[in-house]
């Protein structure tokens, strides 16, 4: 009877969620929307211990992943080792033009093991963030640099090493050199934990070092500042992801400052960088936003590219490993790809038990189900060409690729009910992966209904296109 019972309640369950109309996902390979955009990036790559184990950064070729943002890899109090401008460089009072004062050891190790697995570095030039000074802990190295002059000329000899060779260096291909992240973060200076000033010295700052950096090195992509982004631009009553307000607001004000500075000065901004911890829908909101204050300050998209390089949607502790925060990264790379950005990174790719570490279980040092949104993204990646895409459902989200009759589609059901989907537009004979609260990256049958919070990739080649 109890069997019975729970039958029924299912079929009610289902009966109710498929009352109304279904998702109609409609895709035309025949018309190209432009390419798909190298939303699949990265913060942190999966570096194990800090004299790091690097048996982890496979995965990150195997899902295709174009760009790792070298944010916060410094460690605990800087960690002394990597990307941070002090673990470079530890001593700021010696001669910035001798190699021999620079420690490039461990950074050169992880350098070698992105490019090796495919990935190119999005260089943060700054410190990693000092949490610990809001539990009154002294600041190590967020303090604004005592010479902003020189910590330029110190940023340009690292780059010569990473890209030109110097001091028995490289020649990666590394385009993006990102000045600081969040110096907004707190609007008292003795709380932020990334910049111990004022912003208008923060601007002084950059006004004194990216026009340098572009200046040495026109061929490369100088810009900032990772702002910590723009809740307050489309309401801050409905967000969750921050203390205050004013802290909200101070976000906004402190980018409309920086960008009518940058306009007025003539700084250089290749790009500009802000984050967001909303949920998908709301975040995508904020993504709309930047891009229309950055058209208002005359740094169009021909000249200022949009990059989202710190996002992640329900970001808990009991998040981790879910269906739903899986769902949500799909779904928001997938809002991404249709919306003003070029470039983004979720945060992060650390196989770590911090509640913004989504990809990688830490007890298991494998991959969690949101590690397959990355790997089911790569496969419109791989065709290069977004084509026409369209959902008759806001909780349903979709994009599609497709080159020499390859098509693929990503489908993303972010609601907390199934939900019956009717497709056009594909090849008749199609292979699919669905992940959701029961299976990962499972092979199935192109479903005829989407479980709550889950996604699939569905692939397959057209002997012809109209």
């Amino acid at each position: 009877m109890k069997k019975l019972l729970f039958l029924f309640g299912a079929v009610m369950v289902l009966s109710a969620a498929f009352a109304g109309e279904p998702a109609r996902i409609a895709v035309d390979a025949s018309v190209k929307t432009g390419p798909v955009k190298a939303v699949n990036g990265v913060g942190q790559p999966p570096m194990i211990g800090e004299l790091a184990d690097w048996s982890m950064m496979h995965y990150l070729k195997e899902a295709g992943v174009p760009y790792a943002r070298l944010h916060d890899v410094g460690g605990w109090l800087g960690g002394g080792l990597y990307v941070d401008i002090p673990n470079l460089f530890p001593d700021f009072d010696a001669d910035e033009t001798k190699p021999e004062n620079y420690r490039f050891v461990y950074t050169d190790s992880l350098m070698a093991q992105l490019v090796k697995n495919g990935v190119e570095p999005f260089f943060r030039l700054g410190v990693t963030i000092e949490n610990f000074v809001e539990r009154g802990y002294p600041p190590v190295w967020s303090m604004p640099p005592k010479d902003f002059a020189k910590w330029g000329r110190i940023c340009e000899h690292v780059i010569r090493h990473y890209t030109e060779g110097w001091a028995d260096g490289f020649r990666y291909k590394i385009e993006y050199w990102e000045i600081w992240n969040e110096p907004d973060n707190m609007p008292d200076p003795e709380r932020n934990p990334l910049w111990r000033g004022s912003f208008k010295e923060f601007m002084d700052f950059y006004g004194t070092v990216a026009p340098y950096l572009k200046n040495r090195f026109p061929h490369l992509k100088i810009g900032g500042y990772a702002s910590c982004g723009f809740y307050a631009g489309v309401g801050a009553g409905r967000v969750k992801a921050a203390n205050s307000s004013p802290r909200l607001e101070y976000f906004v004000e402190c980018a409309k400052d920086f960008l009518a500075a940058a306009r007025d000065k003539g700084w250089p901004l290749d790009f500009f960088s802000y984050h967001s911890y909303s949920e998908p829908k709301e975040a995508l909101r904020q993504v709309a936003y930047a891009d229309r204050l950055l058209n208002e300050y005359g740094f169009t998209a021909d000249r200022t590219e949009r990059i989202f390089n710190e996002w992640l949607p329900y970001v808990s502790h009991e998040n981790l490993g879910s269906a739903l925060q899986a769902a949500g990264i799909a779904a928001e790379m997938i809002g991404l790809q249709n919306g003003p950005c070029d470039i983004a990174c979720v945060y992060d790719a650390r196989c770590d038990v911090g509640n913004y570490s989504p990809l990688f279980n830490p007890m298991t040092l494998k991959p969690h189900k949101a590690y397959y949104s990355l790997v089911a993204f790569n496969e419109l990646r791989k065709l290069g060409s977004a084509v026409r895409c369209t959902s008759s459902d806001d909780d349903v989200f979709a994009a599609a690729a497709a080159d020499d009759g390859n098509v693929a589609l990503m489908v993303v059901n972010l609601s907390a009910k199934p939900v019956k989907v009717v497709f056009s537009g594909l090849p008749e004979k199609v292979a699919c992966r669905l992940t959701d609260a029961q299976r990962t990256h499972a092979e199935v049958a192109l479903p005829s209904c989407l479980p709550a919070h889950s996604f699939i990739v569905v692939t397959g080649k057209k002997t012809s296109l109209r």
